[in-house]
């Protein structure tokens, strides 16, 4: 994910409404139904344009249409930065001027901050980091107001502009920034600046959006959205008809006018798929998943979105088909990694709470044959019963580290991750339990 010149993406806002969709090219709604079913997805929905069309849009599952309303998570991080770069093409913002210029509310408590340019919030370059500022209180704000003020007693976790680190922060300031100079509240800016031009009629930020579904050891469970601030950098509601106004407006982005060793700007990433340099931006939230692309070198346009979040995101191994299928190739199908995943973990769950039963039924046993003879290797069979309770006791902090630092909390646990959540649950009552028992055991025969 990746850096781009801003006048690539600089918004020709002139009612680009795409012509009519015409039938189905060969093959793509062949495949997303096939894809749907081997994903056991409780819905989805998806679009393909190409050049200024398009060729495909549809949704499956029950309710499920090209016009029902998805969350996009961070897929919103390139409407924010449209909505920026209207404000650049009318002059009264600059990309290379300080924040503080258009938002002197932004004010951490390192200097630093002062220097942070509005081009570096958008390239996520700003020094800006989960582990500098205080998470916790920004997704506390009721408004962006509120959420900049979160931020009083942060700062960078380094120099502005030396390096690529992603951070939500860094696109919910761009969000307040486009309040302030625009004068309108960010969701109305958003909705005049880049929807309403664009014929997004259906497209807006806030939770007027259906419940939204976890897996569950392969079971979908309806849940509510996880409460959080969602703004600039999460917080974007839309359809399939829409992304397809969307990414017809993007088709002139091209990773071509990429500066050598950037990764990421304005919103959008380059990655590498099917031997081509296509343009991407994924969101993942708590019950929805979306990912969208542009293959600058075909004119073609991909997103896909469901009403579900898990382990493992479907989302992106579906539009690597999309991909394949445009360029000639046939795709099979995805699916069955969640699957097979959660079975895992379910697997793991019942053989830890087996061993857990027998180690408290056999621990007079145990006790018994190391009665006198108490040593080292006793010890450190008990203190192996204890490692899946360290495991759980550290679990937001290992999770965020392996997560590059984001934070994690334990209620963000409990949905895309409930199943490794309880199999490590399960695992460290057992272990405790067991533990426990063969202690009591030892004492009592040892007296």
């Amino acid at each position: 994910m990746r850096k781009i010149l801003p006048a690539v993406l600089v918004l020709s806002l002139t009612l680009a409404v795409p012509a009519p969709a015409r039938a189905a090219e060969p093959g793509f709604e062949g495949y997303l139904r096939e894809a749907f079913a081997s994903t056991g997805l409780p819905g989805m929905s998806a679009v393909v344009t190409r050049g200024d069309r398009v060729v495909y849009s549809g949704g499956f599952g029950p309710g499920v249409t090209a016009d029902t309303p998805m969350r996009v998570a961070s897929v919103s991080k390139s409407f924010t930065a449209a909505a920026v770069l209207t404000l650049v093409d009318e002059g009264r913002v600059e990309l290379d001027q300080p924040v503080v210029t258009y938002l002197p509310e932004f004010s951490l408590a390192d200097p630093r901050s002062q220097r942070i340019t509005v081009r570096q919030l958008l390239n996520q370059t700003s020094g800006l980091s989960d582990r500098t500022v205080d998470i916790r209180a920004t997704q506390r704000a009721a408004d962006l107001t509120g959420y900049v003020a979160a931020l009083r007693d942060g700062k960078p976790a380094g120099e502005p502009g030396a390096r690529y680190e992603y951070c939500n922060v860094n696109f919910d300031v761009a969000a307040r920034l486009v309040e302030a100079v625009d004068g309108r509240p960010f969701d109305v800016a958003l909705r005049e600046r880049v929807f309403g031009p664009l014929g997004m009629r259906a497209s807006t930020v806030g939770d007027d959006v259906p419940r939204g579904h976890i897996s569950l050891y392969g079971a979908w469970v309806r849940r509510a959205e996880l409460p959080g601030f969602r703004g600039g950098a999460g917080g974007v509601v839309t359809t399939a008809s829409d992304m397809g106004r969307w990414l017809i407006s993007r088709n002139r982005a091209t990773p071509d006018s990429l500066p050598a060793g950037s990764d990421y700007a304005m919103g959008w990433g380059v990655e590498s798929v099917e031997g081509r340099r296509l343009l991407v931006h994924s969101g993942n939230l708590f019950t929805y998943t979306a990912v969208q692309a542009l293959d600058p070198a075909t004119g073609y346009g991909y997103a896909v979105m469901t009403n579900s979040a898990a382990l493992y995101d479907d989302m992106y191994d579906v539009m690597l088909g999309l991909v394949a299928l445009a360029n000639g190739s046939t795709p099979e199908a995805p699916g069955g990694q969640r699957q097979r995943l959660e079975l895992g973990l379910g697997l793991t769950a019942l053989v830890a709470a087996g061993l857990g039963v027998c180690g408290v039924l056999r621990s007079g046993r145990w006790a018994t044959r190391r009665a006198g003879r108490a040593g080292w290797w006793t010890g450190l069979r008990l203190g192996a019963g204890l490692l899946p309770a360290v495991l759980l006791a550290t679990y937001p902090q290992w999770v965020s580290f392996l997560s590059n630092g984001r934070t994690v909390t334990w209620a963000q646990l409990t949905y895309f991750a409930a199943p490794l959540t309880i199999t490590l649950s399960v695992a460290a009552v057992a272990g405790l339990a067991t533990v426990v028992a063969r202690v009591r055991s030892w004492r009592a025969v040892t007296k």
